[in-house]
């Protein structure tokens, strides 16, 4: 399958024209080369259904003909935006959102931002799709702290919204004056709805709201936790920490088959969300805390605080040495490693190995097809 966006140089799925069975073996390949000398590496789990998997899309608007606005991507190493239709990575349903978003948008006769003269309103929208729930959230990103007729520009959405057959949930002003690839500001304004959506994943309900962290593809993130908790080996009766924990959704996860769930994460609205995921399922032995990783553990090490198992599911950069020093000091039976970079995986398991630590194995995740990223569970066990 090709897409004609591909010969603008969108950039976005660079290995598109290669048969997918052969991307997964590339990745396959790279995981064993990087991993494979510390435990045995299983078959990559790929989708049946490798496309429109994206349940979440960031659009910058630009100008188009007759003064209107179109919106789209940037393409490839340019600030260049290529206006996109449809998209085959993208959930369909939000790709109709956004036509509508469009729609609405010159309805209301709404500029887009210029960069560079710093004139305009309407900078980028994201979108976000509970895939379960059906829930939809439009969240525009504006480089004014006011949207003029805001109340016209929900009515107009919800109208085209109707138009094209797509629901939305809940419509939110983001306000971004900055200077910044960043896509949000700090200012949110809701326009329409609870300003969140539902979704449901591995039994578990979350409340997502516009800047929260929540993977894009459903689809193989149940195949990934369901890795991750599987490859604990839980009882009921273990002391779990989930570090850089997110909105808790690992740690969550685990909580029916643990004693106790503790969460750290740097990011406090992040973690706001996960103390309300856990209230909102009925969670009562998980508790969360917005800290640096790496200095809660450190001090958690220092204080003789023991965990049985620890997860991690660190940032690209991965962990830090510091933060697993003290991993080992706190001696969990187990440690499950979720890793979005291969490489930096591999370096945090020389130390780990050093510290005591034998890897069980690991399994590949194909969380972005078409694209070169690949995500990794490892399992490693103490040696006594």
């Amino acid at each position: 399958m090709d897409c004609k966006l591909r010969a603008k140089n969108c950039g976005g799925c660079p290995m598109l024209s290669t048969e997918y069975a052969e991307q997964l073996k590339k990745k396959e390949s790279t995981v064993r080369a990087l991993l494979g000398k510390y435990g045995p590496v299983a078959p990559i789990r790929g989708m049946e259904t490798p496309y429109h998997y994206r349940n979440k899309v960031i659009s910058t608007f630009a100008p188009a003909a007759g003064g209107k606005l179109t919106s789209g991507i940037y393409a490839a190493r340019t600030h260049k935006v290529l206006p996109v239709e449809s998209c085959l990575l993208q959930d369909e349903v939000l790709d109709k959102v956004m036509l509508a978003v469009r729609a609405a948008a010159n309805a209301c006769r709404y500029q887009p931002f210029n960069e560079d003269k710093g004139t305009g309103l309407l900078r980028h929208c994201l979108l976000r799709r509970g895939v379960a729930t059906g829930q939809v959230m439009v969240v525009l990103v504006t480089a004014q702290p006011v949207l003029p007729g805001a109340k016209n520009f929900v009515k107009a959405l919800l109208a085209e919204a109707e138009k094209r057959g797509v629901p939305v949930t809940t419509v939110v002003q983001n306000y971004n004056p900055r200077r910044t690839s960043v896509v949000l500001g700090e200012d949110e304004k809701v326009l329409y709805g609870k300003g969140f959506i539902l979704d449901t994943l591995c039994g578990k309900t979350y409340a997502l709201s516009p800047r929260s962290f929540y993977q894009v593809n459903p689809v193989q993130t149940a195949v990934l936790y369901g890795l991750a908790v599987d490859a604990a080996h839980l009882t009921g009766k273990e002391v779990v920490l989930d570090a850089y924990c997110g909105i808790g959704t690992i740690g969550l996860t685990a909580s029916d088959k643990a004693r106790q769930v503790v969460g750290v994460e740097v990011n406090r609205d992040a973690v706001r969300d996960a103390i309300g995921n856990a209230k909102h399922n009925g969670v009562k032995n998980a508790h969360f805390f917005a800290a640096d990783a790496t200095a809660w553990i450190r001090e958690a090490a220092d204080a003789g605080q023991k965990a049985d198992v620890v997860f991690m599911d660190p940032p690209r950069e991965g962990s830090t040495p510091a933060f697993l020093e003290s991993v080992a000091r706190m001696a969990p039976k187990r440690i499950v490693y979720v890793s979005c970079n291969p490489e930096t995986m591999a370096r945090d398991l020389a130390l780990l190995t050093q510290k005591g630590y034998r890897a069980e194995g690991f399994t590949p995740v194909d969380m972005f097809p078409h694209s070169a990223h690949c995500e990794v569970v490892g399992s490693l066990v103490r040696i006594k």
